[in-house]
């Protein structure tokens, strides 16, 4: 598979896009104002210990207080990278649905409101919640995690070579500080081709970053950063850029520096595939990312042969509904239908890791008779969900022909991150049409002339509903000045809402809307 990664660069934004046989699959938007903070560790106070639900609130200096788990005290039994270690639900660390696999330690025996606690954030605040954190820290190489809490060589999963985890857990396991509580460690996927020059250079570095970060929570008063997550770009360089990765671009002179640099320290046989961008058209546009971008936010996905996918996320969750559209197949309705399903599901799995959609997911997929029909469908789902960075886990086909799935949440979606609630619809979407509008304006109209208070009012609308009272209703305001007994008068204004009115009271002025609304 061909993999490119391009990042584009200006003084307030930083853009990488990850491409695979030229399709873009990951987008990820970094802005000064809204800095990512997961990786960020913290001594916090902790402000409120609650043993009824085994949590705390711990206070980072963010503007909410950062939940605490009972299950992210305790060393984690997972060897997985910690980026990967999140529970069925999308929470970091573990969470509620291992604890029961897990014995946990009573929050109120584990800690005291007022103590001084160095955690770890592990996802960022989500709507109404805050940002989420776990005592058990994790420091990132290219190579290998450093956990100072857990006691343990464990290799990453995605490395499947019996042999070679073998080979890598004796090398690190030979390298790492022998003295009592040095720490745990994890092999990264990244790792497979991995020196003992380089693996005992990122020991010591790890090494040292911690004890150096124990030394500033020593000095520092709570709530206080100690460690900052590394910048986007070196985070995709440190977690993504391999020998996997064909090229990477760079649009933007400074970065190209940065990465180049960094690259000379960890991994300088990639220097080859940096390359930068410096041609008159942008990057974005050379490769036709701009418009997928757009595309993003539309609630509509075409699939490759007419059907097409309806994605609407929710507060509890995200629905996806697949529909055949306009593609009807030749003969045989089961074929077609398999093969929708099947174009659906690479989709899906694409469109969650391009949007960051994470949390619960529900896909309904058009109905099949076949079980064998439906089994492929879910094996296509469950191979491509294979290619995400997060952690998926998609169930069998429900009784109702739906396939419920979970995906790692760390931070909002790009939905969520880089748009807002539109001030007319307040976030559903829909707005009054025109007929129902004028319905409510004449309720209004009645109330205004059954109080006698005004005698002459203007009325202002948005021009399509202006338009809509002269060419359906266009006997409407004589009718209505006979029963209310009011001058009334009509203008278009196209600063106004399309389902909003306003009612001014004459010669004055006033607006009177507020006095006379109805529903």
């Amino acid at each position: 598979m061909k993999r490119e990664i391009l990042i584009s660069g200006s003084p307030r934004e930083t853009r990488v896009a990850i491409l695979e046989d030229d399709r873009l699959v990951e987008l990820l938007v970094d802005r000064p104002d809204a800095r990512r903070t997961v990786g960020d560790i913290y001594l916090g106070t902790v402000e409120a210990v609650l043993p009824g639900i085994q949590a705390a609130f711990v206070n980072i200096g963010a503007e909410k207080s950062a939940f605490l788990h009972a299950s992210d005290l305790i060393e984690s039994e997972d060897e997985d990278e910690p980026s990967d270690r999140e529970d069925e639900n999308g929470n970091g660390g573990g969470g509620a649905n291992r604890s029961a696999r897990r014995r946990l330690p009573n929050v109120a025996d584990e800690l005291k409101r007022g103590e001084a606690k160095i955690v770890q954030v592990i996802k960022e605040p989500i709507g109404t919640k805050g940002p989420r954190v776990t005592a058990q820290i994790s420091l990132a190489g290219r190579f290998l995690v450093y956990m100072p809490f857990a006691s343990k060589v464990g290799v990453s999963r995605k490395i499947e070579n019996r042999e070679q985890r073998a080979k890598l857990r004796d090398m690190v396991s030979k390298l790492v500080p022998k003295e009592p509580g040095a720490g745990g460690w994890i092999i990264r996927t990244v790792a497979e081709d991995l020196t003992e020059q380089s693996c005992k250079r990122e020991i010591d570095h790890l090494y040292g970053l911690w004890k150096k970060i124990k030394r500033k929570a020593g000095s520092a008063r709570a709530p206080a950063l100690l460690q900052g997550e590394t910048s986007l770009t070196r985070g995709i360089i440190r977690d993504l850029f391999s020998d996997k990765v064909d090229s990477l671009l760079v649009d933007a002179k400074m970065l190209h520096n940065e990465i180049v640099q960094y690259l000379k320290q960890i991994d300088p046989d990639l220097l080859e595939r940096v390359k930068s961008y410096d041609a008159e058209t942008p990057l974005f546009d050379e490769y036709d990312i701009e418009a997928e971008i757009r595309n993003l936010f539309k609630p509509r996905v075409e699939l490759p042969t007419g059907g097409y996918l309806i994605i609407q996320p929710t507060e509890a969750l995200t629905s996806i509904d697949v529909n055949t559209g306009r593609y009807t197949g030749k003969k045989d309705p089961e074929s077609t239908i398999l093969k929708t399903n099947l174009e659906a599901a690479r989709e899906v799995a694409r469109q969650l890791r391009l949007r960051d959609i994470g949390g619960i997911i529900v896909v309904d997929f058009i109905d099949m008779e076949s079980r064998g029909n439906r089994d492929k469908v879910l094996q296509e789902l469950r191979t491509h969900l294979g290619r995400d960075r997060a952690r998926t886990k998609a169930f069998a086909v429900s009784e109702l022909g739906l396939i419920e799935m979970t995906r790692q949440r760390v931070r909002p979606s790009l939905w969520q991150s880089m748009t807002a609630e539109c001030p007319t619809c307040h976030g559903t979407g829909r707005v009054f049409r025109p007929e129902v509008v004028v319905r409510r304006m004449e309720r209004s109209l009645k109330r205004a002339g059954a109080e006698h208070k005004e005698r002459q009012l203007a009325v202002r609308l948005h021009p399509e509903v202006a338009l809509y009272l002269v060419e359906q209703e266009p006997n409407f305001l004589r009718q209505l000045e006979k029963q209310t007994g009011l001058e009334l008068e009509v203008r278009d204004d196209p600063m106004m809402r399309l389902d909003e009115f306003r009612m001014m009271a004459k010669p004055a002025g006033r607006d009177v809307t507020e006095q006379y609304a109805v529903a």
